[in-house]
């Protein structure tokens, strides 16, 4: 088909969303990482037939909303009503010189699949308006005093969605027209009103509406890749010696001798690198921070795990536990175990809870039990993309 010479998206979000619950409308809180009206944005934005698109917004969240979406989306200042908002928005379109179609989409409707958008188009080659509906699956019935009254025939009953596609000059002339004292739904309802048909097309679950708290659980769910569990083990051993810091867990602990090494020979943390990328199958600590070059002498283990929870992340991985065993005979553990857990979880940006740390000896036995040096073993379980 062709498309009319001018096709701009209208996108309403005006409202407060206090049925979502929060502090936040709904069309600015997050699902995935990303604001629900970014969401809308982007979906309806990057259909090829759109040559611009205004978003109608509260008065004072214009700033909030270019934040989002950038300087070349047009932002209009909404009114107390949906049908109010919508009415500035078309004025502000008419305003920049008018369209052809106009495509008036809710933000809280946020996954718009294109095919929908093409539907649309293609629907109004033949009239003036155009909406995307559902049919009603379940059994419909009248209340009557807290019981069941009659059935509703559902044959011809349909779910409206949107976006609603319209003549732009069309869809103008109802809204001026429109009798304020009365309220409006939808715009649909509007166009009918001035005499015209609307054509029903087919909608998509996609995009039921955000409105409750549970809508925005099921959207997380319905974006979230699947992930799957990877776990890697590490060990490490470096030798105890006289006139050396003894760095363990990220703390600094006070001992007679330190760990020599060519960093500051942090054991444990070489153990958690070594455990991460295992995880990650991703060569080891050696690989990545060679013994033979010259600018890791001396360097603070902390840089090797953050490098690691770097790779979890590039990754789009999370970093759900990580377990940290160290054997020694001296020093005590157990005093600096709290220390050792909160700057591991700083390092790593988890929450102290997902870090565990526990130390025991060898009875005296090999190496260690002879206090020769100090070893270390750790387990580190992530989340990964199932693709990943």
């Amino acid at each position: 088909m062709t498309f009319p010479p001018k096709t701009v998206a209208l996108i309403v979000a005006a409202g407060q969303g206090s049925r979502a619950g929060g502090d936040v409308p709904k069309q600015y809180r997050t699902i995935a990482g990303k604001a629900v009206l970014a969401h809308a944005h982007e979906a309806i934005a990057g259909h090829g037939a759109i040559d611009a698109v205004f978003v109608v917004v509260a008065d004072g969240q214009q700033h909030v909303a270019r934040a989002l979406l950038g300087d070349e989306v047009q932002v209009v200042a909404g009114a107390d009503s949906r049908r109010g908002s919508v009415r500035a928005g078309l004025e502000a379109i008419d305003a920049a010189g008018g369209a052809g179609i106009v495509l008036i989409h809710d933000a809280a409707r946020p996954f718009l699949p294109a095919a929908v958008v093409d539907r649309l188009l293609e629907a109004l080659a033949d009239s003036e308006g155009a909406i995307p509906t559902l049919p009603v699956a379940d059994t419909l019935v009248r209340e009557d005093g807290g019981t069941m009254a009659d059935t509703v025939e559902r044959a011809q009953l349909h779910r409206v969605q949107t976006p609603q596609a319209f003549r732009f000059a069309t869809i103008l002339a109802a809204h001026r027209a429109w009798d304020e004292a009365r309220d409006a739904t939808d715009d649909a309802q509007i166009l009918r009103a001035s005499g015209h048909d609307v054509m029903l097309v087919h909608g998509d679950e996609r995009l039921e509406k955000l409105t409750y708290r549970q809508d925005f659980a099921r959207a997380e769910a319905l974006l979230a890749p699947a992930y799957m569990t990877r776990v890697g083990m590490g060990y490490d051993v470096h030798r105890l010696a006289p006139g050396e810091p003894l760095w363990l867990g990220g703390v600094l602990v006070p001992h007679d001798r330190g760990l020599a090494g060519h960093s500051d020979a942090d054991v444990a943390l070489h153990a958690m690198v070594d455990a991460m990328l295992g995880a990650l199958a991703d060569g080891d600590i050696g690989s990545h921070f060679p013994p033979s070059d010259p600018q890791w002498r001396g360097a603070p283990s902390d840089r090797f795990l953050a490098y690691a929870r770097d790779r979890v992340t590039a990754r789009g991985g999370r970093i759900d536990h990580v377990d940290l065993t160290i054997i020694c005979e001296a020093p005590k553990i157990g005093p600096h175990r709290d220390a050792m857990r909160a700057r591991i979880a700083a390092i790593l940006d988890v929450p102290i809870e997902r870090v565990s740390v526990k130390a025991t000896t060898t009875e005296r036995l090999g190496f260690a039990g002879r206090r020769e040096g100090i070893a270390a073993q750790a387990v580190a379980t992530l989340s990964l993309p199932a693709l990943s």
